[in-house]
């Protein structure tokens, strides 16, 4: 090989650096988030960086189900590119796939992440994953591992996606499937920290295009930006609801309020021939919402956005006390916030 020559061409020829892949600016991103992945990991993670494979020891269960889900932040990255903040999103994702897992039983054991860059810049890499570390540390699993790949020519220099893998286990006796859901049944919700992941494309489109809103712009009612409203990240429920799985008798069913909404989400639980009815009065809408509410339908509010409550359980009424004092112990906001009833279908009064 020759010596180097002209904008990344060595001796004549391509390098990587050349078509835009940086090997030594992800070198010095897996330095950076080093730390704050290690403060995630446990006895049972047999893993490290350099490693091909992630390796999880399982054990400690007789009849054991695995639950798995995956998932994305969405358009949410669009605002923390226009904020330049980057800090918050990991944990919109870590919440996304393991408040899914926990819906069915099972307590989250570990995560993984995938970063995808038009141009790799360490210090914005290592924001994400140190956000990724803290959603993992809230949700009491381990990250151990990932994937961060530069993309020239498919992403712009500052345009970056994330997605993340969870999976848990869980004793197949005390699975979650929504079976036992019968009418009578109390729906217990459990307050959101705001937006959430969900519906940011409709609020985007309203606050942003149609009031003509800027991020920048400091809301009375929010007590900062509209930008920083909207990137509270999303609350992180799964050890609070292992906790009360363990200490109060099992909900009959459980739903994360993500993409539809409370309307969709609670109608995924109900089996044929029940309904429900939803009180909205019964829990306080959140600012955000409000001032979405402001140019959207109140019928599209309640298909589109958690609207205040970012999971919802349906219990037994003798369990309800038991079910929500767990809860409110571990620092939940609980509601009393419906029923199950007979008929098809989530009905708002």
């Amino acid at each position: 090989m020759g010596g180097s020559g002209n904008d990344g061409i060595a001796g004549g020829r391509l390098t990587y650096a050349s078509a835009g892949v940086d090997i030594e600016a992800a070198e010095e991103s897996t330095r950076l988030m080093k730390r704050a992945v290690a403060a995630t990991h446990n006895a049972r993670v047999m893993t490290g960086l350099s490693n091909f494979g992630c390796m999880f020891a399982g054990g400690g269960f007789r009849d054991p189900v695995l639950v798995s889900s995956t998932d994305g932040v969405g358009t949410k990255l669009m605002i923390a590119a226009a904020m330049d903040k980057h800090d918050t999103v990991g944990q919109d994702l870590v919440a996304m796939c393991v408040d899914d897992v926990i819906c069915q039983g099972a307590p989250p054991m570990f995560f993984l992440d995938y970063i995808a860059v038009g141009k790799l810049y360490p210090e914005k890499v290592a924001a994400i994953v140190g956000g990724i570390a803290r959603g993992c540390e809230l949700a009491g699993c381990a990250l151990i591992g990932g994937e961060t790949a530069e993309l020239p020519g498919m992403y712009g220099p500052d345009d970056y996606d994330l997605a993340g893998f969870a999976v848990g286990m869980v004793e197949r006796e005390r699975l979650i499937d929504g079976t036992g859901v019968q009418a009578g049944d109390v729906l217990l919700g459990l307050a959101s920290s705001g937006l959430h992941t969900n519906g940011v494309s409709l609020a985007r489109k309203a606050l942003l295009d149609v009031a003509g809103l800027a991020l920048d712009k400091h809301i009375g009612e929010f007590g900062r930006t509209l930008g920083e409203e909207l990137l509270e990240p999303t609350r992180i429920y799964s050890q609070s609801l292992a906790a009360a799985f363990e200490q109060a008798p099992m909900p009959h069913a459980v739903a994360h309020i993500t993409g539809g909404g409370l309307w969709r989400n609670i109608n995924r639980i109900l089996p044929d021939g029940l309904g429900a009815e939803i009180d909205t009065a019964s829990f306080p809408c959140p600012p955000v919402f409000k001032l979405i509410n402001e140019v959207v339908d109140a019928a599209e509010m309640l298909r589109t956005f958690n609207m205040g409550v970012g999971m919802a359980l349906s219990v037994a009424p003798g369990d309800m006390q038991a079910v929500a004092g767990v809860l409110a112990q571990r620092g939940e906001t609980v509601y009393e916030i419906g029923r199950v009833s007979q008929g098809d279908g989530v009905v708002f009064i």
